[in-house]
């Protein structure tokens, strides 16, 4: 079996893949200060909840936007599961190229997403990744990375509102009746919930016109499903992308790593 994590600056989203089958996924609130015994402890713990053991792993691949983490993570692979790991870094062979103006700038995510939608959907495609950041990320018709956008995440626009307006409080981030709120928390809602699907919606109309095909859009993130449902230009949710990626990343990658 397969351990795959995708740390990002909010949440870790780990997954176990028996095969092609993801046969469990977890997501964590992701701590800089866990050290990587109570990391190690965390993800046993996880494995034990769905009756899974330590023993049933033979591949570890990690992708992280956190850098001080990384190596964390890294050797929890060592020490607690005796795997060498595959890190997603530079000398990742992503089977696409990158035509970004500097390659090492794209964060580790959106090319694993890109991988996983070249091999699951095609190209052109546009993947738009809510997290702590919504990115937006265009995918020529050859499959290949071209580049994209990155917009403040809902989460941490939502945060900054309540803290810097003091009659303002959090809402629960659910889609009201109507745009217009008859209460604070109905006009909060309509603002968040609409006002990003509006900003999706107007960005991914922008990239078709530069991609200048109607590529269709794939959503992923925790937020997906809740902002697509009220986006006209979403075809497809599919909320464990990074973590597919990261499996066909680890089968293009672990026979190389094993034997270089």
């Amino acid at each position: 079996m397969l351990l795959t994590l995708d740390v990002g600056n909010t949440n870790i989203v780990l997954g176990v893949f028996d095969g092609e089958l993801l046969q469990a996924d977890w997501r964590v609130r992701t701590d800089r200060e866990r050290t990587t015994d109570e990391h190690g402890l965390l993800i046993m713990h996880l494995l034990e909840s769905k009756g899974l053991h330590k023993g049933d792993l033979d591949g570890f691949i990690l992708s992280s936007v956190v850098p001080t983490m990384t190596e964390t993570l890294a050797k929890v692979a060592r020490n607690y599961f005796d795997i060498d790991p595959v890190v997603i870094g530079p000398e990742t062979d992503f089977g696409l190229k990158a035509l970004y103006h500097n390659p090492s700038e794209i964060g580790a995510d959106r090319l694993v997403n890109a991988v996983a939608v070249k091999q699951k959907y095609g190209g052109p495609a546009i993947v738009v990744d809510f997290g702590t950041a919504t990115t937006f990320d265009a995918l020529t018709a050859e499959g290949d990375y071209l580049g994209g956008a990155i917009a403040p995440g809902i989460g941490i626009s939502s945060n900054a509102l309540f803290q810097a307006a003091s009659r303002l409080y959090r809402v629960e981030l659910i889609a009201p009746q109507h745009a217009i709120g008859r209460s604070t928390m109905e006009a909060m809602q309509s603002g968040i919930i609409f006002g990003f699907a509006g900003q999706v919606d107007a960005l991914v109309k922008r990239i078709r016109n530069e991609l200048g095909e109607d590529a269709p859009a794939i959503a992923t993130g925790g937020l997906a499903t809740l902002i697509s449902k009220e986006c006209e230009t979403i075809r497809i949710v599919d909320e464990m992308l990074t973590l597919n990626g990261l499996k066909i990343l680890w089968h293009r990658n672990h026979f190389n790593k094993k034997f270089a």
